[in-house]
């Protein structure tokens, strides 16, 4: 629609724009009803190797994995990562701050009863 609005024209280029308008409601609405969050995935050595930050070496992996220090799961004689249970163990390995180790500090010792 890309000529000149007159009064004669008016009512077509109303409805013109209801339509449009119209066309975006329901795009917007259904692009809100579809999830967002990121399906959980199942990766193999090679895929968690190649989505841990620093690239470990294989051997380190099965290293981690003998001492039971990384979750996963084995299905016969296959390893295998869920990407979310990755993401909480990477998450647990944060060291705190030295504000939020002092708030953890000081909150325990308002609940501490003293004498």
């Amino acid at each position: 629609m890309n000529e000149t609005i007159t009064l004669e024209t008016m009512p077509k280029a109303m409805a013109y724009l209801i339509t449009k308008v119209e066309a975006l409601e329901k795009a917007l609405m259904e692009k809100s009803e579809t999830p967002t969050a990121p399906a959980d995935r199942w990766m193999n050595i090679d895929e968690l190797k190649a989505y841990l930050p620093d690239h470990p070496a294989k051997a380190t992996i099965y290293g981690w994995v003998s001492k039971r220090e990384i979750p996963y799961h084995k299905g016969g004689k296959k390893l295998r990562f869920l990407q979310s249970d990755i993401d909480k163990w990477l998450s647990n390995g944060k060291r705190k701050s030295e504000s939020e180790l002092k708030d953890e500090a000081d909150k325990y010792c308002e609940t501490r009863k003293i004498g």
